[in-house]
C-alpha cells in the first residue's frame, strides 16, 4: 500500500464492531493520488494524500 510522501500517512488498523457487537479486523486506507509536483524545478510524480493536496502543500 502506498504512503503519502509528504505527511507519511498510511494504513491504519482497528476493529469493526457490528450492531450485534461482533468484532472483526478492518483496515482504513488513506485516499492517495498520484500527482505531478515541481521539486527544485523538476516535475516528478509523487503519491500524495488528498488532505495534503487540499492544504496546498504541493506546487503544480
Amino acid at each position: 500500500m502506498a504512503k503519502c510522501e509528504i505527511c507519511g500517512k498510511g494504513q491504519s488498523f482497528g476493529i469493526q464492531v457490528s450492531h450485534s457487537h461482533r468484532r472483526s479486523n478492518r483496515v482504513w486506507k488513506p485516499n492517495i493520488k498520484k500527482v505531478k509536483m515541481d521539486i527544485n524545478g523538476v516535475t516528478k510524480r509523487r503519491n500524495v494524500c488528498t488532505n495534503c493536496i487540499r492544504s496546498s502543500k504541493k506546487t503544480v
